[in-house]
């Protein structure tokens, strides 16, 4: 049985009982904007402050109060985020985003939305910085979701309510709303500590993708659940700076990893390679009507990310 954090002693703490650990790769500028916006944490800033540096081109740079982890290769989000959480003493951990931005009330904000559900995984409404807001609570990843989400002639229906939890997002999760989801985007997430070791952190075998899925269901069978603390509000970036076939190749690994360990995977790939002919079709009709598309090159595209590969 896991030991129980105590509300109390979170109550007691707040800001001081926190620390945070951020992931860094590529250019500092991101994660010291956010830094700025920690020093200014109203009453009080937390307790420490890791950036994990996972082997990245650009160092992170030595910066006052901020103690910098600096891992020898480059593992993805969940190894940085391991190597950040082995010198945290705190009872708790804010891991975040290098691309994110909070308000000077964030941190006091979330401690008190997740006072109440310890021990539990809490995370905030996220918004782009146009003020929309993100999907950050979803059910649990299913082959049914995954396939409709790989479907792109339904792409223009993504404003249904409808398409949303199809493709296993919450609705629920609205601004305002404080509800328990199967997981959170991991984007910002407040972890109890001890929790988080005794089901051993995250899974290195995820590169980038799914690892915070995974995380999630095997804390929820030991009885921390997930939150979406819709009353709390951080602007979220969301892989701007990084190449959209990567990332989706990434996305693709990730979720192939997730149903190898879990179940499906062999189903998955199927109805994915199945919904790819759906779309081939799709874009033929789209190029015989002169739009700007390569049906047979899309298809191809498409494959190679279910075998591995980004060409």
């Amino acid at each position: 049985m896991l030991r129980v954090s105590a509300p109390e002693q979170f109550e007691r703490e707040g800001a001081a009982g926190v620390s945070v650990v951020i992931p860094h790769y590529g250019d500092p500028a991101p994660t010291l904007r956010l830094l700025d916006d920690l020093r200014a944490q109203e009453p009080t800033a937390p307790v420490r402050i890791i950036v994990s540096d996972d082997a990245s081109p650009t160092p992170f740079p030595p910066t006052a109060d901020v103690e910098v982890v600096r891992r020898a290769a480059n593992g993805g989000f969940g190894s940085a985020v391991n190597s950040g959480m082995e010198i945290v003493g705190t009872p708790f951990a804010l891991v975040l985003n290098s691309d994110l931005r909070v308000g000077p009330t964030f941190v006091r904000e979330l401690v008190a939305a997740a006072m109440p559900w310890q021990p539990a995984l809490v995370a905030p409404q996220l918004h782009d910085p146009g003020g929309a807001p993100q999907w950050v609570g979803r059910h649990f990843p299913t082959v049914v979701h995954q396939t409709i989400e790989w479907l792109t002639p339904l792409a223009r229906f993504r404003h249904l309510a409808a398409l949303h939890e199809a493709v296993g997002h919450n609705t629920d999760c609205v601004d305002g709303a404080v509800v328990p989801v199967d997981w959170a985007v991991g984007a910002a997430v407040l972890l109890p500590v001890a929790e988080f070791r005794a089901v051993g952190g995250f899974d290195e075998r995820f590169f980038m993708n799914a690892e915070e899925v995974d995380l999630q269901r095997r804390l929820r069978f030991h009885g921390v659940p997930s939150i979406f603390a819709g009353t709390v509000n951080a602007v979220h970036e969301g892989g701007a700076s990084s190449d959209p076939e990567l990332r989706r190749a990434w996305l693709v690994a990730g979720r192939r990893t997730y149903a190898r360990k879990w179940g499906g995977e062999r189903r998955l790939r199927t109805a994915l390679a199945a919904a790819s002919m759906v779309n081939a079709g799709a874009n033929a009709l789209r190029q015989l009507l002169g739009r700007d598309v390569s049906a047979l090159g899309t298809l191809r595209r498409e494959l190679a990310y279910l075998e591995g590969r980004t060409r």
